[in-house]
């Protein structure tokens, strides 16, 4: 008789035929790719004063939500004994350093405000994490912003709780060819993302049980400090569209008894 061929040489089409039988059936999970890990997940943060989603390609937050009231604006903490300091938990790939910082002509902008916490000074301490920190025009974050931070805490004096969620925004602009194009500076040698613009969506817990949402979008440049706050109030759907988040949605699961303040409303 004539001798079987080696392995070696098989054909291809023998190959396949012998493949039919098909592999070992895999146990539950390993058959869809997660056998070596995933390579990214949502990133939470939980800190004493805030949760925040970490964003590892633009090096910072997509969000950061804390609630105010009058008992965190209560307190001793002290703002110069907190120091900015890179976020450790975030691997070192992905995460901004002070040195990226250093001569770039942005201030290290807080989302979560310091400000906001000073009932524990970890609470205040934990908002010094670069993680929760954009980079953000020195006129803006020192005047107009600062103005929306006060505001903020102004709610939160005068209601039973004030939900703050914080976040950059990246938006399109039209250039000189007509087309749209998102374009961002990065800074420092770890490319942190220069956001565009910065929204903040207050959502007020008034102690009649009434909900009121005011969203605001402020561009990442100077800002006459002597323009209304209620000038840079949208429309909840214009933040939504642009961030990819929702809030309403989160919301309504919880009441129907909700008042959108925007630009032009009598509040």
């Amino acid at each position: 008789g004539r001798a079987a061929r080696p392995a070696a040489t098989r054909s291809c089409g023998e190959g396949r035929s012998r493949a039919r039988a098909g592999p070992r059936r895999e146990a539950a999970g390993e058959g869809d790719g997660r056998s070596y890990g995933l390579p990214g997940l949502a990133q939470l943060r939980s800190r004493e004063s805030y949760v925040l989603c970490y964003d590892p390609r633009s090096r910072g937050a997509l969000w950061v939500i804390e609630r105010l009231n009058r008992d965190t604006l209560r307190g001793a903490s002290d703002r110069a004994a907190c120091a900015f300091r890179e976020d450790d938990s975030v691997h070192e790939y992905h995460r901004a350093t002070n040195a990226d910082y250093r001569g770039s002509g942005f201030d290290r902008g807080h989302l979560a405000a310091a400000a906001n916490h000073r009932w524990s000074q970890k609470a205040m301490g934990d908002t010094f994490y670069l993680s929760n920190v954009a980079p953000q025009d020195p006129h803006l974050n020192q005047n107009a912003w600062n103005n929306l931070e006060k505001y903020s805490r102004s709610l939160a004096r005068n209601n039973k709780n004030v939900y703050v969620c914080t976040g950059p925004l990246f938006l399109p602009r039209m250039e000189a060819d007509g087309k749209m194009y998102v374009k961002y500076q990065v800074i420092g040698k770890n490319n942190v993302a220069v956001p565009t613009h910065f929204f903040k969506v207050l959502i007020l817990e008034k102690e009649s049980g009434e909900i009121e949402l005011r969203s605001y979008v402020m561009p990442n440049s100077p800002v006459d400090e002597n323009i209304p706050l209620e000038r840079f109030l949208v429309p909840i759907e214009s933040i939504e569209r642009a961030s990819g988040l929702l809030f309403v949605p989160n919301i309504l699961k919880k009441t129907n008894n909700l008042k959108a303040i925007t630009a032009g409303s009598k509040h």
